[in-house]
């Protein structure tokens, strides 16, 4: 009886050492991992996030770029981060696609979905098809006819094979019995500058990257991947509205490694919940072309596990791409 009183005790006392080594968490600056380059989707929100993270939690959270890969190399350099809430990572649902992908192509995936633990979704916007305002297409049946007439005439930019840009145009490709020559740049923000510059005939993104070229009528929406209007774009037609069965939400989300403790994770989520229900921050972000649309870390789960199931069987009907 004393021996087991006495290992009760000790691990009380591990226990409360631990929360108490927390209890001043953070004490430093924290890394926030972009996996993309500057000008993406991802850049775009994290940046707002970013600082109004610091200032909720009295220290500065600096954004950190490592793009590549579609996202593997900056996604797989969170994961093994040390495991102590100063580095954290904003990813897209292509947090889901890249590990399949690996999969599909017989390497070893960068990390897996079960590395991380998340601790909010902090957008989620159907992707957008647009086009150079001087092109030949006002619509998206336009469009679809002008690559069914020339298969692999058209193409279209992405932030990489496997990417939130590539998945939802190749789904595209399938519903619509269409072929289109895929070009994979090194993330989002130099597939835009493609567009911009004449080099791609289309990209599919998400709103807050292009709305800026939008509105300044360099570039057309044509369709998005959404169930619901999108409100910076209410104008724009779904996919779905048009008649092709196809959808896909470019999320945006804060994860950590699954190891980092309870009490960090708790600070965290306190946090973004705050940052998110912030009517400056969310003003900030709207205005960027992505509303916030939070949702706490069980929530952000569950909707996770549904999405993942779903984004890996799109991967698996995409293929193996040579």
């Amino acid at each position: 009886m004393k021996a087991i009183t006495v290992k009760m005790f000790t691990v009380g006392l591990t226990m409360l050492a631990s929360s108490m080594a927390w209890a001043q968490y953070p004490e430093h600056p924290i890394k926030m991992i972009v996996p993309f380059p500057p000008g993406g989707v991802t850049d775009t929100v994290a940046r707002p996030i970013a600082d109004a993270l610091g200032r909720e939690l009295g220290q500065t959270v600096v954004v950190e770029n490592k793009g590549g890969a579609g996202g593997a190399i900056g996604t797989g350099e969170a994961a093994r981060a040390k495991p102590d809430g100063y580095t954290i990572l904003m990813m897209l649902s292509s947090i889901s696609i890249l590990p399949e992908a690996d999969q599909i192509l017989g390497r070893k995936p960068a990390y897996s979905t079960t590395d991380f633990k998340p601790i909010a979704r902090i957008t989620a916007d159907p992707t957008v098809l647009v086009v150079p305002a001087n092109s030949p297409w006002k619509t998206i049946d336009e469009f679809v006819a002008a690559a069914r007439e020339a298969p692999g005439k058209l193409d279209y930019g992405s932030s990489g094979i496997y990417g939130s840009m590539h998945v939802p145009m190749a789904m595209l490709e399938k519903n619509a019995n269409i072929k289109m020559t895929h070009i994979p740049y090194t993330g989002a923000g130099p597939a835009v500058v493609a567009l911009l510059s004449g080099q791609v005939d289309a990209i599919s993104t998400g709103p807050s990257s292009i709305l800026q070229h939008i509105k300044s009528g360099t570039v057309r929406p044509l369709a998005h991947w959404g169930d619901k209007p999108v409100a910076a774009l209410p104008d724009t037609p779904s996919l779905s509205q048009k008649g092709y069965d196809v959808k896909f939400v470019q999320w945006s989300g804060i994860f950590v490694p699954k190891d980092v403790p309870a009490e960090v994770i708790a600070r965290l989520r306190a946090a973004a919940k705050a940052v998110a229900n912030d009517p400056a921050v969310q003003a900030t972000v709207l205005a960027a072309g992505s509303p916030i649309d939070y949702l706490d870390a069980d929530e952000f789960q569950t909707y996770w596990d549904a999405d993942d199931a779903l984004l890996r069987k799109a991967v698996q009907d995409i293929g193996k791409v040579e």
